[in-house]
């Protein structure tokens, strides 16, 4: 079982930035890879990014390249996500989930089973 609890999200500026944390619960942290999703207002989850377990590999959806950064810091159980250069269609509510894998795994929403509670984030213009 993990519990995952996210913070750190609100209201900022278009072109501001955000580090959005996720505190994951339990000792088997650092084998699980983590990932961030976001759900825009009246639309789908979406996957946003992942990292495996050890951080070696990393992978993001195409909205957020080259301007979201995801990490973790497995002494701390936490994975980040830093979010620059943000843009209002980024307003949505940001989720952590968690893999049983270590490496990456489905960017699907269907298969993942931990997830936290959100964190909204919104982007004025």
């Amino acid at each position: 079982q993990v519990q995952l609890v996210e913070s750190g999200g609100g209201l900022v500026q278009a072109g501001g930035s955000l580090r959005l944390s996720c505190a994951a619960s339990g000792r088997t942290f650092s084998s699980y890879a983590m990932v961030w999703f976001r759900q825009p207002p009246g639309k789908e989850r979406e996957f946003v990014a992942a990292i495996s377990c050890k951080s070696i590999s990393r992978y993001y959806a195409d909205s957020g390249k080259g301007r979201f950064t995801i990490s973790r810091d497995n002494a701390k159980n936490t994975v980040y996500l830093q979010m620059n250069s943000l843009k209002p269609e980024d307003t949505a509510v940001y989720y952590c989930a968690a893999d049983t894998k270590c490496g990456l795994g489905s960017t699907s929403v269907y298969d993942y089973d931990y997830w936290g509670q959100g964190t909204q984030v919104t982007v004025s213009s």
